[in-house]
């Protein structure tokens, strides 16, 4: 009976622990771990909002970057450190989404061993030619195939781009053909000179190339049109119903951080992306300033884990 009795109180008192740590959130800095280089997008965006929240929560917040396996070695970090809200990760579609089925093993299930914060920011990638193509939509690039085959030869610097290239060939039927590069600079270079019809890639690395008038935007992957992209359609709106791809930034938490702390943190982010400010910084940086619930976060994860399973499946797509 003693010994029940002392269980129970070390129970009770580890509950108690919890909820006062909660309570006094956030007492020390926090660490968010970017599992990307520094320097690229994601670390750009996590560190301009790391200072608007640790003004607004009182405790520095320090950056940790981890990359390495596509964004896998950073994540496994989180998954497994203490869940206390002092560790934290700016996920995005390729870690929370998309490895779960690129790699064969990863040491994570990005659907359960997390907390969704919230959606910190989305853009759509961007379908882009020469300004001497003739070509001025999708639509028009991928009639172009039928007829000419050579024209699909379409540059992908990324992941990403590469699911856009695959999702448009179902849904359209024809056989585009991607061609893999290492990073958008090579690529552009290649567009730009000739060897290749398209390019799809995200706003932030086009844009310099389609202000100078080199690169012509013929669409954007999102459902809409995006302002990151100003004037120009949707794939969905050039005769392709439903089609939407894009990327993103979200904040999570280890499985297991006490709700309390969740909601501490999704208020802080949601009223700095509420101030003009931010909102107008992010979009410099390539973002559409997102917000939202931990819910609403956790559906939209389950719904593009659902999505992507089967176009990555059917495309028998592989990272490593």
């Amino acid at each position: 009976m003693k010994r029940i009795v002392s269980g129970w109180a070390a129970i009770i008192g580890l509950v108690a622990s919890a909820a006062l740590q909660a309570q006094t959130y956030p007492s020390k800095p926090i660490k968010i771990i970017v599992a990307y280089p520094a320097g690229q997008g994601t670390d750009i965006a996590t560190r301009y909002l790391a200072d608007q929240i640790s003004r607004d929560l009182g405790q520095p917040i320090i950056i940790d970057n981890r990359p390495g396996a596509g964004g896998n070695v950073g994540t496994e970090a989180t998954a497994k450190a203490h869940p206390d809200g002092y560790t934290l990760t700016m996920g995005t579609n390729a870690t929370h989404v998309l490895n779960e089925f690129l790699y064969t093993k990863i040491p994570f299930n990005a659907g359960h061993d997390f907390e969704p914060v919230v959606m910190v920011g989305t853009f759509p990638m961007v379908l882009a030619v020469a300004s001497s193509s003739p070509l001025t939509t999708a639509r028009q690039l991928v009639d172009a195939v039928k007829t000419a085959p050579r024209s699909a030869d379409i540059a992908l610097p990324s992941t990403s781009a590469r699911l856009v290239v695959e999702l448009l060939k179902e849904r359209s039927a024809v056989p585009l053909f991607g061609v893999p590069y290492k990073g958008a600079s090579i690529a552009i270079t290649d567009l730009i000179g000739g060897q290749l019809t398209a390019i799809v890639d995200t706003p932030t690395s086009l844009r310099p190339h389609l202000q100078s008038g080199k690169l012509r935007a013929i669409a954007v992957t999102s459902r809409q049109p995006s302002s990151l992209v100003p004037g120009v359609s949707s794939v969905a709106e050039q005769g392709f119903p439903d089609f939407d791809v894009i990327a993103w930034n979200a904040l999570y938490a280890p499985r297991g951080t006490p709700a309390q702390i969740i909601q501490t943190l999704n208020a802080a982010f949601n009223k700095a992306l509420q101030r003009p400010e931010t909102r107008q910084r992010l979009l410099e940086l390539g973002f559409e300033p997102a917000g939202g619930t931990p819910e609403s976060l956790q559906a939209f994860g389950r719904s593009e884990r659902q999505k992507w399973q089967v176009v990555i499946s059917t495309a028998g797509l592989k990272a490593d």
